[in-house]
């Protein structure tokens, strides 16, 4: 089964169990009275919205390059996680509104015990629905369903807060625990729709990825020829499940543009091995004569001076400047 037909079912999977959680929560609300619940009930609002979004995007995403969107439609995932964390952050709000209104009004709570049993099953599934969504998103590279996934296991352990708020009010008889459990939900589900919102505004303003980042050092440190001379102005974003990656490269001044293509498709295989989907452009450089003391080829066939320098390919060597610009400034 092809990456797209995965993330297409997941989330017709995840919007699926959603509007059954919405349509079980609402009525254990109907039931019960209980804000608490309605709070639960309220992200499942959410969650169906939000999932109807991500099935949006994924199916927009997977559409090839055109003449109007030359990198493709990648970046629809980012909307589409902004989307679900702004929806979650309205949901918190009017959650707090709600229970605000209770504890100043008071609840009349009732049937709690039928309201338990619907909330801690709906917990369940959307505990083991949430993990299997995260590894979807993992496994298609799908920001979207990552997201998507992180959002019902926060509604699982909505849930949870739900049923302890209710445990409380059960065991004390202290109405006002429900109200306050509410709250404390929809806190919780504030900091996550911030944290969708962010990384969302992360990815569409090409934030660096820390982690990646670190694996393209490893994998050109892992791989890196004596002839490659310097690598620096390395940059990299992602859009949807591809990895576009760019950097100049520079090589023997001998060496033919046969020779410079076949480096290039070599590293692009390389990176392949570690990052799916990746697309890399190469700025090709040539080496002049006072290249020498910093250059480890082995059999240079117009070596003027000994290597006498070691050059680390570090972080900051690989994204910074050209390691011969002081050389060259002389």
């Amino acid at each position: 089964m092809n990456e797209l037909k995965l993330k297409k079912n997941a989330a017709i999977i995840s919007l699926a169990i959603g509007m059954g959680m919405f349509a079980a929560k609402m009525g254990a609300y109907l039931i019960t009275g209980s804000a608490a619940i309605f709070s639960d009930a309220a992200e499942s609002v959410v969650h169906v919205l939000a999932t109807s979004m991500a099935l949006y995007s994924i199916l927009l995403s997977s559409k090839p390059a055109d003449d109007s969107h030359l990198y493709g439609h990648g970046n629809v995932e980012y909307f589409s996680a902004a989307v679900e964390g702004f929806l979650i952050l309205v949901a918190a709000l009017f959650i707090i509104y709600t229970a605000v209104l209770d504890i100043i009004r008071g609840s009349d709570l009732k049937a709690l015990n039928t309201g338990v049993i619907i909330i801690s099953a709906a917990g369940v599934i959307n505990l083991g629905l949430g993990t299997y969504l995260v590894k979807m998103g993992k496994r298609t590279n799908s920001l979207t369903l990552i997201a998507d996934g992180k959002h019902v296991l926060t509604d699982s352990y909505t849930s949870i807060g739900v049923i302890i708020g209710i445990a409380l009010v059960m065991i004390t008889g202290f109405q006002l625990f429900d109200p306050i459990f509410a709250v404390a939900v929809a806190l919780n589900i504030l900091f996550t729709g911030y944290k969708l919102v962010r990384e969302s505004i992360g990815g569409l303003m090409h934030e660096t990825d820390a982690e990646m980042l670190n694996q393209l050092i490893a994998k050109f440190n892992s791989i890196k020829e004596d002839y490659w001379i310097d690598i620096h102005w390395l940059r990299f974003w992602k859009s949807g499940d591809k990895v576009f990656i760019d950097f100049h490269l520079i090589l023997p001044n001998y060496f033919t543009i046969k020779q410079a293509h076949l480096e290039e498709e070599k590293i692009e295989a390389g990176l392949l091995k570690t990052i799916p989907n990746v697309q890399v452009t190469i700025h090709m450089d040539y080496c002049k004569d006072n290249y020498c003391t910093m250059c480890g080829y082995k059999n240079c066939e117009v070596r003027r001076e000994q290597n006498s320098v070691k050059v680390e390919w570090s972080k900051e060597k690989l994204i910074g400047e050209p390691l011969f610009r002081s050389i060259d400034a002389k």
